[in-house]
């Protein structure tokens, strides 16, 4: 209620200050509630498809051993083994979180009767470890509640992803709160509630001897979207408490900036900081704040606008690189990463239905086909953590009871909730948003709605009534941005509908509707191209909303279904060097004319008059959700055939120089960044990380140290990067304890980055345990060690 009054007070002062202007769509756009997941099913589409093979994945791991971590943590015994891999090196517990959510939402959108035995067991389960700890508390944390206490007691170390020596433990405790509310929300189970609502006040507790200071400080660790649940329960019970939490759990030096319209997001790791945004519009829904409202609607449209590639996924290494320079995306192994998608699909549904402007829906379309439909393998079902945009590189997949990456927690999420924003409604009326075959129950109103269709194979959707009585209402068509004005055409019956609209609007269709009534809505698409967002040359083919991408070879893909490995979801397989890809040999604007349809497959095109060289000009276009198991083009650099030659003699020289080092790299660590320091082992005292000129950095009043591998003792030298203008620093670099040298910057080598090589003496060498270099980085007396940009050992 006190949305819907906010929105209509905005829309009248917009009204005020628009007054004599056309097309004010704050006045005209209708309010819209999204139906509930369990008022919506799939029929036969690639959706339909993966949400039914989502459940086989699912059911394929056993709910005792995801129960593990939780039950020993109670001090109970458990009735299997714990999951290895990210399940048991420290991030215990996190997946059971999101299996719960997954089991919702199976029950919600399929009525799937083993997902609701799976789900209470759970929950039953859950229920006895918080009555064994007997203080509300249930986690499955190693070592979780001595580290509670310690906190509660005002002993706080935190660090971008540890806090107290654990590894992101209010992440993994927010994937329990969530998975609850899920479990409350989507399946009506009363005592997940019960359970959640008392680990919410044990919670509470922990933070009552706690200043609003010290709060801030423990947010400076990775802590999911704490805030977003703890006000679902305020908005649950009613009560005061938890949204004083929410708030508490809200890292103001993200907000801070967003609020000024300020984007400080470059270097920040990029999922990290989603969720957070989904709190903040979740906190500014339940309590009408405009400011944090806007605050949200400005992330959004930083990011999508100024940081998202074509598939609609967002950073590299997981962090968020600068706006004008997007080189670090079509140069890494480490392309977007699916959970940034997840969480920004949230934020967009927040705003849509807060707000109604169909732009939401068209980055959610984009991001839903290219990115999050194809992150699941068709056959098997794995799930994909990066998706590189690397030329010629590839995706690697997850394997159950093997791979609990956090890309595996929120993908068991991704496939079970397609149907939540197909439609929407106001009080009467009805909206159309996603092409997706599927079926409408809305029970209140007595009306079916199927909708049946093979888009994109056939640019066309038809939608049929199931009335129990005639009646008056509205059905609103999205008009897709990637579609013309004049071009959406809409028969009733047979008959040309009277009706109106533009893209970015609803196509409105008012009139009395009868029982058997049919809607048949064309949806004309164009080939367009889409450069990189910091405009450099490179570009990716769209047909409508589908990204084009070519398969340009099956070999060398190196863990294309990962193992228990702790960096298994990273494609390794031999790079391809930049400058022997594909190009696009483009000389004039109506280029996309020759992107041409191949006679009798669906979707499938080529571009023989642009693609350079000749031997790759039969390569096929097709949907990138439907590419798998392959070496793939997405982005392709672009020149004019004056051009072509010189700009790929330009790329070899310089890859050339990539894969001589690549060649010569035996292992290596980027400072400061989550994944890569916890491959290596990271230990340190007094350190801290940060971001300086676009790059992460690390140093220590202490010590920090790295474990890098030398399997086949070949290490030869240790190339440090640090910043020139660094100065008054000191400190010790030691391998396995033995001294390698005394390090002093002074500044002398100014605004830039440097890289110094140290040898590495036989007598250190001999000192290599089971392959294994210890780097340590001592700080002298009173001074500092670092900073250090880059770690990296070679042949």
């Amino acid at each position: 209620m006190k949305k819907n009054l906010l929105k209509i007070i905005i829309a009248g002062i917009v009204g005020l200050m628009n007054f004599g202007c056309t097309n004010n769509k704050a006045v005209t756009t209708p309010d819209v509630e999204s139906f509930p997941l369990s008022a919506v099913r799939l029929l036969d589409s690639p959706f339909k498809h993966a949400e039914q093979l989502n459940e086989e994945y699912v059911f394929a791991h056993n709910p005792d051993r995801l129960l593990a971590p939780f039950l020993i943590d109670a001090g109970l015994e458990p009735k299997a083994p714990g999951y290895g891999n990210w399940e048991g090196s420290g991030l215990n517990g996190h997946v059971g979180g999101h299996y719960l959510t997954s089991l919702a939402l199976m029950v919600a959108s399929t009525g799937n009767e083993e997902a609701e035995k799976r789900l209470n067991y759970m929950v039953d389960e859950l229920a006895r470890c918080q009555q064994a700890n007997g203080n509300g508390y249930v986690g499955g944390i190693p070592g979780g509640q001595p580290m509670w206490a310690e906190i509660a007691k005002g002993n706080i170390d935190a660090g971008g992803f540890s806090l107290n020596g654990k590894w992101v433990p209010l992440y993994n405790i927010h994937k329990l709160f969530a998975g609850l509310h899920d479990t409350w929300k989507y399946a009506g189970n009363e005592k997940a509630l019960e359970i959640l609502i008392q680990l919410t006040d044990w919670f509470i507790g922990v933070n009552s001897g706690l200043t609003d200071e010290q709060i801030q400080e423990i947010l400076v660790s990775e802590h999911g979207g704490l805030n977003e649940v703890f006000a679902d329960v305020y908005d649950i019970t009613g009560e005061q408490k938890y949204l004083t939490l929410a708030r508490q759990y809200s890292h103001q030096a993200i907000l801070e900036p967003l609020l000024n319209h300020e984007d400080k997001l470059t270097g920040l790791h990029a999922n990290t900081q989603i969720p957070k945004v989904v709190g903040f519009m979740r906190i500014g829904e339940l309590t009408s704040d405009s400011a944090w409202i806007d605050a949200s609607d400005f992330f959004w449209n930083t990011v999508v606008n100024n940081r998202t590639i074509t598939i609609g996924g967002n950073s590299t290494h997981e962090h968020f690189h600068p706006v004008d320079d997007f080189s670090s995306m079509v140069e890494s192994r480490q392309g977007p990463e699916t959970c940034n998608t997840y969480n920004m699909l949230k934020l967009s549904k927040q705003l849509y239905l807060y707000r109604n402007d169909l732009k939401y829906l068209d980055y959610y379309e984009q991001a839903l086909y290219n990115h999050i439909l194809s992150s699941q393998h068709p056959e098997h079902g794995g799930l994909v953590y990066f998706t590189p945009m690397r030329p010629q590189h590839y995706r690697v997949y997850s394997n159950p009871e093997e791979t609990f990456w956090c890309c595996v927690g929120s993908g068991i999420e991704n496939h079970e909730k397609y149907g939540e924003l197909i439609y929407a409604h106001s009080d009467d009326d009805v909206f159309v948003n996603l092409f997706i075959p599927s079926e409408l129950n809305w029970e209140e109103k007595g009306l079916k709605l199927t909708q049946k269709t093979d888009f994109p194979d056939i640019e066309q959707t038809s939608l049929k009534l199931n009335l129990d009585e005639s009646k008056e209402f509205t059905i609103g068509i999205r008009y897709p941005a990637w579609m013309k004005s004049g071009e959406m055409k809409v028969a009733v019956n047979g008959k040309k509908a009277k009706g109106a609209g533009q893209p970015g609007q609803y196509y409105q269709l008012s009139r009395e509707w009868n029982n058997g009534d049919e809607i048949t809505v064309s949806l004309k698409m164009h080939t367009t191209d889409e450069y990189l967002p910091d405009n450099s040359p490179f570009l990716s083919i769209k047909h409508g909303p589908f990204v084009l991408a070519a398969v340009t070879g099956r070999d060398d893909l190196d863990g294309l279904i990962a193992n228990d490995s702790r960096m298994g979801h990273i494609a390794h397989g031999p790079l391809r060097p930049l400058d022997e890809a594909p190009m696009l040999q483009i000389d004039d604007e109506n280029w996309t004319e020759k992107v041409v349809p191949v006679e009798g497959e669906t979707m499938t095109f080529e571009a023989p008059e642009l693609i350079v060289p000749e031997s790759e000009k039969k390569l096929k276009l097709v949907p990138f959700y439907r590419v798998h198991d392959a070496r793939y083009m997405v982005y392709w650099r672009t020149g004019t055939s004056s051009e072509i030659d010189s700009v790929r003699s330009v790329t070899k020289a310089a890859e050339q120089a990539l894969m001589l080092l690549e060649q010569q790299t035996i292992d290596q660590v980027a400072t400061g960044e989550q994944q890569p320091e916890s491959e290596h082992n990271f230990k340190g005292e007094g350190s801290e990380a940060g971001v300086h000129m676009d790059r992460h950095w690390r140093h220590a009043s202490g010590w920090f140290s790295y474990d890098l591998k030398d399997p086949d003792n070949e290490a030869e030298k240790l190339r440090i990067t640090y910043f020139g203008g660094d100065s008054g620093r000191i400190f010790d670099i030691l391998i396995n304890e033995q001294l390698l040298t005394t390090v002093e910057l002074k500044g002398d080598d100014g605004n830039r980055f440097v890289e110094v090589d140290y040898s590495i003496p036989e007598v250190i060498k001999k000192s290599d345990k089971d392959g294994v270099l210890t780097v340590k980085f001592r700080a002298a007396e009173g001074s500092m060690a670092g900073g250090i940009y880059h770690v990296r050992l070679m042949r």
